[in-house]
Order: structure tokens, then C-alpha cells, then sequence
């Protein structure tokens, strides 16, 4: 195999780390959406795109996994713009809830390419992909639950672990729809939102019976209201 050539560009002035570092994680993303493979994308085709060389990199990311996961969290920190904008507007924290799930399956299957390094592939527990994505998508989640919490909505609990049902239904839907888009769900929307549903309407179904009860305790339960109404 031949070489890649390398474009070489003019000594940076002193002070334009940062834009060099930006060069190299737009160069990253690029190669990784083009590619849509984490082995396809290395520190020598970054360095050549970008116009440097190896070692110019490595001052600013000691390895390929070190630049990888910078790339993860410059991606999720545009999350956390998109679910802030989606819930302008709406009328209720119910609704804050499903815009913010919603938001969240959307920017995954735009760029599927990027939610499966980030999200799907190996990860450092820990590191700066689990701090982006606590910040962009989870504290979003809790802040809503604890509104509804306090509005008497949702069973008064741990908001943390509520949120993580939001997280993880969120998350379920986003990493099917990218991993299996052959799937037949329908309208990958309407799919997502049936889901995020059955999540708010089993914690308000719990605000109602208790949350130490069964499946078929809460039918029961409905069944003596219906038949007492009727």
C-alpha cells in the first residue's frame, strides 16, 4: 500500500492551538461519517486531512482513543442545545418530557454514524463521552422528572433513577433505530413516541396505585374503578 501523502501547512503562529485542535476534530468527525467505521478513521488519515503530521496530533491527543472520545463529547454537547430548543413552547412538563425524548432519538439517527462510536461501541466509565452525555442528556431528563415530581404527576422518588427509565427508553429506541433500521417499526417517530408514552404513563399509573404493585394488581385495579363506575 502506498503512502498517504501529507499536505504540509505553514508553521502555526504561537497561541493557535485550539484552532488546530478544532481542525482536528472537525477532521475526525468527517472522516468518521464518511466512513462510518472507528477503524477506517486513524491518526495518520486525520493528521493528512488536517494537513500536519502525526506527531502534531499527538500533542494534542496522546492516542487515537483519546481523540475519539473528544470527538464523542463535542457531539453530545450539541445534545444538550437540541433538547433545551425542543422544549420551547410547550404547554405542559408532560410534554417537556416527550419533546426532550424526542429530541434526544432524533439527534441519534441523524448521525448514526457517530451515536454508535459514542453510545454503542467500548467506553472508559468515567470519561470526558459519560461527562458529555450526564451533562447533555441525563440532567435534562432528572430536572423534568423532579418538576413532575413536584406537580404531583409522578410518584414522589428518586428522580435519578426515573430519569435513567427516560434515558434508557430513549436510548433503547435511538440504538435499535441505528443498529436495525431494516426493523419494521413503522414510522420511526410514532415508534419513539409510543415508547416515551408507555414510560410517562406507567410512572402516572404508579402516582395512582402505588409503586410496589404488580402488573396484574394495577389491572385490578382499573377493572374495580370501571366496574364501580359503571
Amino acid at each position: 500500500m502506498s503512502a498517504l501523502p501529507v499536505i504540509r501547512r505553514r508553521r502555526a503562529p504561537r497561541g493557535s492551538g485550539d484552532r488546530l485542535r478544532d481542525e482536528i476534530l472537525d477532521a475526525a468527525t468527517e472522516l468518521l461519517l464518511e466512513s462510518g467505521d472507528v477503524k477506517a478513521t486513524s491518526i495518520r488519515s486525520v493528521a493528512q486531512r488536517v494537513g500536519v503530521t502525526p506527531p502534531s496530533l499527538y500533542l494534542h491527543f496522546v492516542d487515537k482513543d483519546a481523540l475519539l472520545d473528544a470527538v464523542c463529547a463535542r457531539y453530545f454537547e450539541k445534545l444538550n442545545d437540541q433538547m433545551q430548543q425542543a422544549t420551547v413552547g410547550k404547554s405542559s412538563t408532560l410534554e417537556v418530557a416527550r419533546a426532550q425524548g424526542l429530541a434526544y432519538v432524533r439527534f441519534a439517527t441523524k448521525t448514526p454514524e457517530l451515536y454508535r462510536i459514542a453510545m454503542m461501541g467500548e467506553s472508559r466509565p468515567g470519561g470526558v463521552v459519560d461527562a458529555a452525555v450526564n451533562n447533555a442528556a441525563v440532567v435534562h431528563f432528572r430536572d423534568t422528572v423532579e418538576l413532575l415530581m413536584a406537580e404531583g404527576v409522578f410518584p414522589v422518588g428518586d428522580p435519578a433513577a426515573v430519569a435513567l427509565e427516560f434515558w434508557a427508553a430513549a436510548h433503547g429506541v435511538a440504538a435499535l433505530l441505528v443498529a436495525k433500521p431494516y426493523v419494521p417499526v413503522g414510522d420511526a417517530e410514532d415508534f419513539a413516541d409510543r415508547v416515551l408514552r408507555a414510560v410517562c404513563l406507567g410512572q402516572i399509573t404508579l402516582g395512582m396505585t402505588g409503586t410496589e404493585v404488580s402488573p396484574q394488581q394495577v389491572l385490578d385495579w382499573f377493572a374495580a374503578r370501571k366496574g364501580g363506575a359503571s
